[in-house]
């Protein structure tokens, strides 16, 4: 991947509430040259936005500054990961809109991951519950993925800790400005203890509402199963497990009393088909064969289902020149799809852009 395909990547990213979808087609359709050079009407054709949305876009894209952010990350002591590149994590790139551009401090071990969310204002019981996946998850060297919320995530990530595991906190703003506060402390324990912290905003990015329930698909998106531990009807944490049954993951959930509120969004989710979860081994159960103590082979299980994808793409090019159509009906993929799969074949050098917004095989 070149320099100039990194910088658009980071450029793009920093848009506020963009569409990571969106943004990723608009890489694949103009390059880094073409994005720019092109104007507002040339950024709507290719990403299917309105002129004023496309102006917005361009205008935030260009204004971002990139020599800043970078120092930024580097006096932080955190690092960059981009879609596409080596060491973004396998199961959030296999997400149709995970984020362009993804900051870490820490590390990503390859483990199997289970995201235990819920209720910002949990009961006894939920606290008791959490702590209870939280460290039985870590025992079994399972990675506890939470958001750092008050509450059930942090009961989540603090009980992995204690138990000597590592876990990794989403949040919904920048690295550099830890939310909440209060778990400023916790976030640095994470960190220390081999675990990471994550967020797709900018450094500095102050926490915003609306930020909060976009962060949710990265915690679904980097989790083999969601276990949800209360919350209300409007809990983020049902956005999360919706999230997770959209990229077909597991969803499991913690029954409560049935007659309190903070046990609604778990029985919604139990009465529309997510499984019962009332201890550890319901989980472990429904992770992939290999998952548990065998993390290289799990990681490689979620990669297949993209590898067969561009198999199949590769042998339909063959020695012609195809478009982005002819192997939509070739394949059954549709064309949003295949954008993305041919953006990853180039970046691989397997495939080349012809005139005629088609594509032809390298030979290699």
């Amino acid at each position: 991947m070149s320099a100039a395909v990194e910088d658009w990547l980071l450029r793009l990213n920093s848009i506020a509430f963009g569409d990571p979808f969106k943004a990723w087609g608009l890489m694949t359709a103009l390059g880094p040259e073409g994005l720019a050079s092109s104007g507002d009407a040339d950024w709507a054709q290719a990403a299917g936005l309105s002129l004023q949305v496309a102006a917005r876009w361009r205008r935030q894209s260009r204004e971002f500054d990139l020599d800043g952010e970078r120092r930024l990350c580097a006096a932080a002591g955190a690092r960059v990961l981009l879609r596409g590149r080596p060491g973004y994590p396998d199961l959030l790139a296999a997400a149709g809109d995970a984020p362009l551009a993804l900051y870490l401090q820490g590390s990503l071990t390859d483990s199997a991951s289970v995201a235990v969310v819920g209720s910002r204002a949990p009961s006894a019981y939920g606290r008791r519950m959490a702590r209870r996946f939280g460290a039985d998850l870590a025992r079994r060297a399972i990675t506890v993925v939470s958001g750092l919320a008050r509450g059930i995530d942090a009961e989540a990530h603090d009980a992995a800790l204690a138990s000597g595991g590592r876990t990794w906190a989403v949040l919904g703003s920048g690295l550099g400005d830890v939310y909440p506060p209060e778990n400023r402390d916790l976030a640095r324990r994470i960190v220390a203890a081999g675990g990471a912290l994550l967020s797709e905003y900018p450094l500095s990015a102050q926490p915003q509402p609306g930020q909060f329930p976009r962060r949710n698909r990265i915690i679904a998106g980097l989790s083999w199963a969601t276990v949800v531990v209360e919350g209300r009807a409007s809990s983020g944490s049902r956005s999360t497990a919706e999230k997770a049954a959209e990229y077909g993951r597991e969803v499991l959930a913690v029954p409560g009393p049935a007659d309190s509120p903070l046990s609604e969004t778990p029985l919604r989710l139990l009465r529309d088909g997510a499984r019962l979860a009332v201890g550890v081994e319901d989980v472990v159960a429904v992770l992939p064969p290999g998952a548990v103590g065998d993390a290289p082979r799990a990681l490689a299980v979620a990669a297949r289902p993209d590898g067969a994808d561009e198999s199949a793409v590769l042998g339909f090019l063959g020695g012609e020149c195809l478009s982005l159509d002819d192997l939509s009906r070739m394949t059954g993929l549709d064309t949003s799809r295949l954008s993305t799969i041919m953006f990853g074949l180039e970046l691989k050098d397997l495939v080349c852009a012809v005139p005629g917004q088609r594509y032809a095989k390298k030979d290699v």
